[in-house]
């Protein structure tokens, strides 16, 4: 992991040409697109927002478009933070936000990811591509940076990926919060984490661009885990020792999949799975306990009216483990719950000694 602090300062003009270099425009004019309509793009366009004066936000649903602008808010996320619309421009139309947009910051679901794109006519080879969604693309088995360099031709150097420990709704909150920004460019991955810095938003760069995705999608499934057990009426001793081997967990499946000199105790990885496992905020955490308190998934699901990232990623890390067969116990017990109806009881009793 690569630590640097973004500042601006004297190095604000050499950033900016960068950028002009990068995109083809004056780095001042840069238009950044927000890619979603949810909680963590909506968070994530008003930290855009502290440093750049207009940005561009694609939604779906032209009916949610029409009621931000009237009431000046996003009326489904995130209600309690303002926005000035004036210096948002908004469309549901993707082929249109990408014309008029040099950086792409998506925010949306994974599962919704393809369904979105299939409607693209538009090349997004000379884009900058910023992947903020902490999950896979289902059925495809695949990286969301894979999925843009193998499908759209995206050089792997304009593609990135957010991760850490930040939560959409301590970003309303401006609570202090931190930010990994990797990219195999590191240059790249300084001048998109100053887009991103500010009074609460603390940026590091990486260059460790799988080791990113993959701890950010795995967090998911341990919060279930964690969740499960919480519903379970499982103590926070237990917990402690379920998290720490599920770092363990982790840290093996990312070194046989992607080697690299990363350390897994960094905010980036284990901080994202901590504030994912324990927080009253983690949509992942909820689904489990709503598990392990008797619900069925679907159920579970409806109630939630969210997209819990970790019901996805279980499937597609269980399927992917059978060319690596990493011993990943966690992952395994979660999958067995969700998808193959096993008892949360008897699948967290059996889970309990192999963990040490």
């Amino acid at each position: 992991m690569i630590n640097e602090s973004i500042e601006w300062g004297n190095s604000k003009l050499t950033l900016q040409k960068a950028l002009s270099t990068i995109i083809g425009r004056k780095g001042a004019n840069a238009r950044i697109a927000i890619m979603g309509g949810g909680s963590w793009a909506t968070a994530l366009a008003k930290i855009v927002l502290t440093n750049n004066k207009y940005i561009n936000w694609y939604m779906r649903r032209q009916e949610q478009i029409d009621e931000f602008i009237r009431l000046g808010k996003n009326p489904s996320y995130l209600t309690g933070v303002k926005f000035d619309t004036d210096r948002i421009s908004f469309t549901n139309d993707i082929n249109k936000i990408v014309k008029k947009s040099d950086v792409l910051i998506f925010a949306m679901p994974s599962p919704f990811l393809k369904r979105h794109l299939d409607k693209l006519k538009r090349r997004l080879d000379d884009k900058i591509i910023v992947s903020a969604i902490k999950g896979i693309v289902p059925d495809e088995n695949m990286l969301i940076s894979d999925y843009f360099r193998e499908n759209f031709n995206v050089p792997q150097e304009n593609i990135l990926v957010l991760g850490g420990p930040c939560h959409a709704e301590e970003v309303a909150l401006e609570r202090l919060s931190y930010l990994t920004i990797s990219c195999k460019s590191r240059e790249r991955a300084r001048i998109i984490a100053n887009k991103l810095s500010n009074s609460y938003i603390r940026t590091r760069i990486s260059d460790d661009v799988y080791g990113l995705e993959y701890t950010s999608v795995m967090k998911n499934i341990y919060a279930i885990a964690a969740g499960i057990c919480h519903g379970l009426k499982y103590g926070d001793n237990f917990q402690a020792v379920l998290i720490s081997n599920a770092v363990q967990e982790m840290n093996r499946f990312c070194n046989a999949t992607n080697p690299h000199h990363r350390d897994i105790s960094e905010s980036a990885f284990l901080g994202d799975l901590l504030v994912t496992a324990y927080s009253k905020f983690s949509r992942n955490r909820l689904f489990g306990s709503m598990i392990g308190m008797g619900y069925s998934v679907k159920t579970a699901q409806l109630e939630m009216e969210m997209i819990a990232e970790g019901y996805y990623a279980t499937k597609t890390i269980h399927e992917m483990n059978e060319k690596y067969q990493v011993q990943i116990p966690i992952v395994n017990a979660v999958y067995e719950i969700i998808y193959n109806k096993s008892s949360p009881v008897l699948e967290i009793q059996a889970l309990s000694e192999k963990l040490q």
